[in-house]
């Protein structure tokens, strides 16, 4: 027997139709609160990502990479459980790869054709779009540290040679010789240079290690970039790359994510890549989909080589480059171990 048969469907009175709509509005606008709260949580969720150069990393030196950018990320990462900011976490992390020898930034960094250490570096708030950027620095172990003393206490965005190096000296930044930034790697690679002749516009070695970064969001949802770097060997005094420049070696914005690039400066500059990557996030791309897109355009406009690092907005983060290899690591809140890869 159908027992559907024995039931008759009660028409409903305009007083319950308008509580059923009514109901029916609501319960959509509780699942899309829901929604947008899922994804809030999701967006503060503290995370880093840093890289160590995107080039090629011999194999005999892959792990010293990996460890690098391991211990970095871990390092960013506590900074942001202690609740600390992005720009904290993003100088912690570089700190560590500036001091750590096996990376081009700090102690490591290439030499110029004079035999000198000059580095440039980038720190970006998203939150305010305040930078602050060193360039030709010498002397400084950890020119993103004074990076940030630029942006936090100046009202100027990059400061360069020996007008940065004063700077620096007058904020309590200890003034390192040249020797104590020296590594074994790059004075041999210096007097090999020197001994071949190469002039820096014929230099080209598809083996160095590159610039440093960092991207962070925090738990109130600001992001952070940074970059660090000694440029490349054998350059000419008083070249400056694309790493201290806004839009080009770093850019943060908390409506569009935060990007640090690596790779041959002077290709990343003409097509302002960091900032191109944070477009392509802000016109919908996924962070992994906007690196792949600027690393194209890199490519495609001007023949470049590099890499990128990126979160977005959300803490999802992206990597993408065109070289043999770039180190790079990723650590979110409740992650036990950061995840790397070159």
């Amino acid at each position: 027997m159908d027992r559907s048969q024995n039931f008759t469907k009660i028409p409903l009175t305009p007083q319950m139709q308008r509580q059923k709509t009514e109901w029916r509005q609501g319960r959509r606008k509780f699942i899309s609160a829901s929604r947008r709260e899922t994804r809030r949580v999701d967006a503060l969720r503290p995370t880093i990502v840093v890289h160590g150069g995107a080039w090629d990393i011999p194999d005999e030196v892959v792990d010293d990479h990996l460890n690098g950018v391991k211990l970095a990320a871990e390092t960013g990462m506590a900074a942001l459980l202690r609740a600390g900011s992005a720009l904290d976490a993003v100088e912690a992390a570089i700190n560590i790869m500036e001091e750590n020898g096996v990376f081009n930034a700090g102690r490591g960094s290439h030499l110029n054709a004079e035999g000198e250490v000059e580095m440039d570096a980038i720190i970006m708030d998203g939150e305010t779009l305040n930078a602050g950027s060193v360039a030709a620095l010498t002397n400084i172990l950890h020119p993103i540290s004074l990076a940030r003393k630029v942006m936090e206490e100046t009202s100027h965005v990059l400061l360069v040679g020996e007008g940065a190096r004063k700077f620096a000296a007058a904020h309590g930044f200890r003034l390192t010789p040249t020797e104590e930034l020296l590594s074994a790697r790059e004075l041999k690679r210096y007097r090999e240079l020197r001994r071949r002749k190469v002039r820096p516009r014929e230099f080209y070695d598809p083996s160095p290690p590159d610039t440093v970064g960092a991207v962070a969001l925090d738990s109130h949802g600001n992001l952070a970039a940074g970059t660090s770097t000694g440029g490349q060997p054998k350059k000419l005094p008083g070249r400056v790359g694309d790493s201290p420049l806004i839009g080009a070696g770093a850019y943060a914005d908390n409506s569009l994510g935060a990007c640090s690039a690596t790779g041959w400066g002077e290709s990343i500059m003409k097509t302002v890549l960091s900032k191109a990557a944070c477009d392509f996030m802000g016109e919908g791309s996924t962070a992994q989909s906007a690196c792949r897109k600027a690393i194209r355009v890199l490519k495609r406009k001007v023949d470049g080589r590099g890499g990128l690092i990126v979160i977005d907005r959300r803490g999802r983060h992206g990597v993408a480059y065109n070289t043999p290899r770039m180190a790079w690591a990723f650590m979110a809140a409740g992650m036990r171990l950061p995840r790397a890869s070159v």
